[in-house]
């Protein structure tokens, strides 16, 4: 019977948000490259982080598919490309690891990232990075505040490329959108 209720419960939610402003279950991140910081050390000899550098970045939060095909989302200069498809800040800190920025598959960054967005809900996950294009990589879902607060569970980061910039274009997708019904079952 619970499991009959979480489920017209998650498709009553669901269908409400389709008419007011639904708690997202994918999007699309455009890292500000002008954003990106690392430290000064340690480093390679060409000055790309090596294993163990700290770095911290920003970017734009924009709509699922935004950054479909190759589509740059941060202009020379880090504004948005598109600023009418800004949703929120994505705030991302972490440490280089394998081969620091020379990796090129397989795990390159551990990392916390914050998605912080305009109505003031906010998701947080904790995670590795890939240095691989177009790999799910699951994170963990460790807090959130407004729509996303309780929400327990994974979501997936797909890389999508280097911008023009050097900066990640990642689009995210939340694993089940059934965690919202979790939430209506507490209330």
């Amino acid at each position: 019977m619970m499991k009959l209720l979480s489920t017209a419960a998650a498709a009553a939610i669901l269908l409400g948000h389709a008419a007011s402003a639904a708690p997202l279950v994918s999007f699309d991140v455009a890292e500000d490259h002008t954003r990106f910081v690392f430290a000064p050390a340690p480093v390679h000899d060409d000055g790309l982080p090596a294993y163990g550098n700290p770095f911290v970045t920003q970017g734009y939060i924009y709509e699922a598919g935004t950054l479909d095909g190759g589509v740059e989302g941060v202009n020379p200069d880090g504004s948005p490309v598109f600023p009418d498809k800004v949703i929120g800040t994505w705030t991302c800190d972490g440490t280089y690891v394998a081969d620091g920025g020379h990796t090129t598959n397989g795990t390159i960054i551990i990392s916390s990232q914050v998605f912080q967005f305009d109505g003031g809900d906010m998701i947080v996950t904790e995670g590795s990075e890939l240095a691989d294009y177009n790999v799910a990589m699951p994170r963990l879902i460790t807090g959130g505040l407004g729509d996303y607060a309780g929400v327990e569970g994974v979501m997936y980061q797909t890389n999508l490329g280097m911008s023009e910039g050097f900066g990640v274009r990642a689009q995210f997708e939340i694993e089940n959108a059934g965690d919202y019904a979790k939430l209506e079952d507490e209330n």
